[in-house]
């Protein structure tokens, strides 16, 4: 059993779930989410769930239906650990990123998030680059953005890399912890607290699931050696997990490693990633300055006399040309639906017509 309270409940979500509640419907916490298939917690215990038939239908896209951290509103089955989604409830926060492949659609990561674990390894894994891609999505999470760089103990240049990152930081909290040797990583429970939920997301092998196992004090994840050629894991934890940390410490999110992370942000995003950027821009000469060869680009010049690094420059144009390609092609499929939506209310008014004129 869990008090909901402990699973992050509060006034604001009480406010949101009354009119569920005068339906007879309770509330519950996604714990985990499998092929439709979900495991909530609720405060009877832990529930397998599945969606009304209802909400299926009017989901236009896969977002709209639950994800990891979601509070939903539910049917319990009579004598069953079993329950029917019947609603979810607005989002406060959610770490998005475009799903894999051509489709233009969004996976929702993680949800309800007050803190987002940014992981890196300081080992074959650092990729500053890479980094740059979770910020961005961080700022657009709505969530408090924090850098873990985990595996310091094998760390060869500790302190620069501190530099650098938190360079690239522009001013959010950078810790180095190490979770095999269980030093610093008391940190992360200086963000937690109870009802306060955490995710901890980056690529396979940074060590995730060995800094749960930490935080629990137990081997709770089972955990695997990266391969020691390219220091990747093999992505020991499957599926996105939210785990009741122990003594009211508050909630964790563990997540896959992410073999591809696609955008899904907009374009405004990037002023808070590429702060430094945005900034020297202001002294271009053209105000619409692309830093790409234009004649008096303050940026560009900034590289020339080593103020910027040209790498970042150059980690900032493709993501700037990522964002504009996605937002394109979402405004390529927002059309393509709107001209099938007036074409299904176009042939549900001929069918309407037709029937009236038989009357």
């Amino acid at each position: 059993m869990f008090a909901l309270h402990d699973l992050g409940w509060d006034d604001r979500w009480a406010a949101a779930f009354a009119p569920f509640a005068r339906d007879g419907l309770v509330p519950a916490r996604v714990a985990i989410e499998f092929n439709y298939i979900y495991r909530l917690y609720a405060e009877s215990g832990e529930l397998q769930a599945q969606h009304a038939g209802r909400l299926r239908h009017e989901a236009v896209r896969k977002e709209q239906l639950s994800a990891v951290g979601d509070w939903v509103a539910i049917r319990p089955t009579a004598g069953e650990a079993t329950a029917t989604i019947e609603a979810v409830l607005p989002r406060r926060s959610r770490f998005s990123r475009k799903v894999a492949g051509e489709i233009t659609e969004e996976q929702v990561v993680a949800s309800n998030i007050d803190t987002v674990f940014l992981v890196m390894g300081l080992d074959g894994d650092y990729n500053p680059r890479r980094l740059e891609r979770y910020l961005l999505l961080a700022h657009e999470s709505g969530a408090k953005p924090v850098v873990i760089l985990n595996k310091a103990d094998v760390a060869q240049h500790l302190s620069d890399d501190l530099d650098e990152i938190r360079g690239l930081a522009a001013g959010m909290p950078v810790h180095a912890v190490s979770a095999r040797a269980r030093t610093g990583v008391e940190v992360i429970d200086s963000y937690l607290g109870p009802g306060r939920t955490g995710a901890l997301l980056g690529s396979s092998g940074v060590g995730k699931s060995t800094l749960v196992n930490a935080l629990m004090g137990e081997e709770m994840l089972k955990t695997r050696e990266v391969r020691a050629r390219d220091s990747r894991g093999r992505h020991t934890t499957r599926h996105r997990h939210l785990i009741v940390l122990p003594h009211r410490r508050g909630l964790l999110v563990d997540t896959p490693g992410m073999r591809e992370l696609q955008l899904w942000t907009q374009s405004d995003a990037a002023l808070d990633t590429f702060d430094d950027i945005v900034e020297l821009g202001r002294g271009c000469h053209f105000t619409n300055c692309r830093h790409q060869g234009e004649p008096r680009c303050a940026v560009a010049q900034a590289v020339e006399e080593g103020q910027l690094d040209a790498s970042r420059l150059e980690g900032y144009l493709k993501l700037q040309h990522e964002v504009q390609a996605l937002n394109e092609r979402k405004h390529a499929r927002a059309e393509i639906n709107a001209k099938r939506n007036f074409k299904t209310a176009s042939q549900s008014m001929r069918k309407l017509n037709r029937v009236r004129g038989r009357d």
